[in-house]
């Protein structure tokens, strides 16, 4: 599948174009046709994101047979009675709604680029959206549980041994992390603030309106605040907790999460998915905020250099970051292209076993915080081990394995399934 395409934007953005009118068909699989309008479309976008020719003959019938694997997996699909549900469709395209959106910019640009209502993309759309997403549960079915053996493991790498050229350097990290935390007065601040504009939207306000004054979240005020459809696990789990116990039209009381304060409206309900628009006051830290958190990894690397405490120990109670202090502030091992450039920084001076002075640690826009880094283990750049990428070279046998059976499939479907190429 080297050259199989990802099918949702690429059939979801040329279904808004209109068709020549005398389109040619280039193929037929079951009920389904393929125009030549399309396969130029892909064939064009294909090579403009590999660099490749648009006009070479052999990347056109790679690209024409990958839109037929995929007729015929919809067709399949559809001989199976794959079942998608209403709420997934919706959800899939809101998403891709919201993707147009922070392309363009806003809603009404989208409207502008494809000259029809939102409305009526969300028609236009819902056809390939349902086709696509029976397309991926099969796939998914078929195949998501394919996982290569440790004897096709070590086979993977004994024939393709010479082929896997050589691993960049890699490290393993762990870290322990604290926000910048803003005073008890600041906070009441920023509180009764965000209750005044709750308050002018419960006597009458426009919420799209304030949002667009005063929400600091860039991916929603310029559209009201509207965050679009978004199943459960997503947001913040604080955000989550409130939306859900919402009634539809009903407004949060403030509800506060490591990016801000939040006034949340749920506008839809379906399902496990939620339709929200918000307000995010950001809460200004605080000249001082940023030097007690300093003060406070520093103290901390202090107890584990000086005094030999446990870094998984302090990681576990100390740190703010859910997602790795439970595991004694592991972030696990990455190659140096992965990390950011703060972080890779700090590994590049340091040895194996030290720990890094407090550095400042960003993520998202104006989202930071501070952090010391433990250089747990440095692997050399190296040609690749079985026993060293031994869980990089399972997911490649894993991915080997899959293709080979998806091959093997699409031959099988080939011969029950009527497909023929024009011309």
């Amino acid at each position: 599948m080297n050259y199989k395409i990802i099918y949702l934007f690429l059939f979801l953005t040329v279904s808004l174009f209109p068709q020549k009118i005398a389109d040619k068909i280039v193929a037929v699989v079951d009920n389904e046709i393929i125009l030549q309008s399309e396969l130029d479309f892909q064939t064009n976008l294909l090579a403009s994101q590999r660099k490749l020719d648009p006009t070479d003959p052999e990347l056109k019938k790679k690209v024409l047979n990958s839109m037929i694997e995929d007729k015929l997996v919809y067709a399949q699909s559809d001989i199976d009675s794959i079942k998608i549900s209403e709420s997934e469709i919706n959800q899939r395209i809101d998403y891709q709604i919201n993707v147009f959106t922070q392309q363009y910019g806003s809603l009404e640009k989208v409207e502008q680029v494809y000259g029809m209502s939102i409305s009526k993309i969300k028609r236009e759309l819902r056809d390939d959206v349902k086709k696509n997403l029976m397309v991926q549960k099969l796939q998914q079915k078929k195949f998501g549980d394919v996982n290569a053996t440790r004897r096709e493991v070590e086979d993977f790498y004994y024939q393709f041994k010479d082929s896997l050229g050589i691993i960049p350097e890699k490290v393993n990290i762990a870290h322990i992390y604290r926000d910048p935390e803003a005073s008890k007065e600041t906070i009441k601040k920023y509180y009764k603030f965000a209750e005044d504009v709750k308050d002018s939207i419960l006597k009458g306000a426009d919420f799209a309106i304030m949002a667009k004054k005063y929400s600091e979240d860039p991916g929603s005020a310029a559209n009201g605040g509207d965050l679009g459809f978004v199943k459960k696990g997503v947001f913040y789990s604080q955000f989550e907790a409130a939306a859900f116990a919402l009634k539809v039209g009903e407004i949060s009381q403030i509800i506060e999460t490591p990016v801000g304060l939040h006034i949340i409206q749920l506008l839809e309900k379906r399902g496990e998915s939620i339709h929200t628009r918000h307000i995010l006051i950001k809460i200004q830290k605080g000249e001082g905020a940023d030097f007690k958190a300093i003060n406070f990894l520093n103290s901390v690397r202090d107890s584990i250099v000086r005094f030999d405490r446990d870094f998984k120990e302090m990681a576990k109670t100390y740190s703010k970051d859910d997602n790795s202090s439970n595991f004694g502030g592991d972030l696990g091992t990455f190659y140096l292209n992965q990390l950011d450039k703060s972080t890779l920084d700090i590994v590049t001076k340091l040895g194996v076993g030290e720990i890094s002075f407090p550095k400042r640690f960003e993520f998202g826009k104006g989202n930071y915080g501070y952090h010391i880094v433990l250089l747990k283990e440095r692997i050399p750049q190296h040609s690749a081990d079985l026993i060293i990428d031994y869980s990089e070279l399972a997911k490649l046998a894993s991915e080997y394995k899959k293709q080979k059976k998806y091959e093997q499939w699409i031959q099988d479907l080939k011969s029950n399934i009527y497909w023929k190429i024009n011309g």
